[in-house]
């Protein structure tokens, strides 16, 4: 099971008290994955589509709670094929869809459709609590995490700007900062950075799912951290290397072409050192030398032979 299933078969067992948010909940189900048609009679029905039983289910246990209607009441839909999908569930009965829609804040008083789904003035959503059973039944309808190991991704997609944007809404109401992008004809919201993640993990109530995540994050985060270091110690232990050879060649020539006694003699002596000991630090070198030099004083004698080497090179004297 994926870690998306996973957050989903454990929100889809929270048990809710308060009836105003279930209905909240099954608002979000039906608007990221419903589907409300209206007859030449003006009768309402309700289908819902989506890839997980498990939103079918939370939806079907939803209705039977909130409104008391038997779950045999709820038919499953046939796709184009003629089969039964089980994660396509259908109110037909015109009477109910029309009860369920007044009641989630889909229809006004007037029997008026809101069409992109916009309930962020609805009494629906008034209390904060409605807010995250709102946000729990659009992940559960729509929406997917990736697994942690892997990389840090939350969404939620949508099918118009307006019911996205209000999720946005939510989200900046909580503290966090999603975005929002168009994917071929739908409406991505999404989440990117782990600590956000982690939190409406938390706001949607997968607790579980949550300390899995954290767990996951803090090992991927410590391990990032020492390959960080070891890759910076490593880099400096290159470059002292590469420093320390160079020093040693630029050495080897003075001493080949015009001799180290031709020096001076703290040049002399630090560079009789640096042959001596050429995997010494800097640090290292100036404590041998007598009298002790501090590591600048070394680095500048060092610097002084690179430039005496370079100057016999090009014209043949110190």
């Amino acid at each position: 099971m994926s870690f998306s299933s996973e957050v989903k078969e454990e929100l889809s067992h929270l048990s809710d008290k308060d009836t105003h948010c279930m209905i909240a909940e099954l608002s979000a189900i039906i608007c990221f994955g419903g589907r409300i048609r209206q007859d030449s009679d003006g009768d309402f029905s309700i289908a819902l589509h989506t890839e997980n039983p498990v939103a079918a289910h939370r939806f079907c246990s939803l209705v039977t709670q909130v409104f008391q209607y038997p779950e045999e009441e709820l038919m499953s839909c046939e796709d184009l094929a003629g089969k039964v999908r089980p994660e396509t569930v259908c109110v037909k009965d015109a009477s109910k869809a029309l009860h369920i829609l007044k009641v989630t804040g889909l229809l006004d008083n007037l029997g008026q459709l809101n069409m992109d789904y916009e309930l962020s003035g609805s009494a629906v959503l008034k209390r904060t609590c409605c807010r995250r059973a709102f946000l729990r039944g659009a992940f559960l309808s729509s929406g997917s995490v990736t697994d942690p190991e892997k990389n840090y991704h939350f969404e939620i997609t949508g099918s118009s700007e307006a019911l996205v944007a209000q999720l946005k809404d939510f989200l900046r109401f909580f503290g966090l900062d999603a975005k929002i992008v168009l994917r071929k004809k739908y409406y991505v919201i999404y989440l990117k950075e782990g600590t956000m993640i982690s939190d409406v993990l938390t706001i949607m109530g997968a607790n579980v799912s949550m300390m899995k995540f954290e767990n996951v994050r803090i090992v991927k985060d410590v391990r990032n951290t020492v390959n960080r270091r070891v890759n910076c110690e490593t880099a400096n232990i290159n470059k002292t290397v590469s420093a320390a050879r160079k020093q040693i060649e630029d050495i080897e020539y003075i001493q080949n072409t015009v001799g180290l006694e031709k020096l001076p003699h703290n040049l002399r002596d630090i560079a009789a050192l640096r042959l001596e000991e050429p995997d010494a630090t800097l640090k290292e070198l100036g404590e041998m030398s007598e009298p002790p030099v501090g590591k600048s004083g070394v680095n500048h004698r060092l610097r002084k032979l690179s430039q005496i080497a370079q100057n016999i090179r090009e014209n043949g004297r110190i």
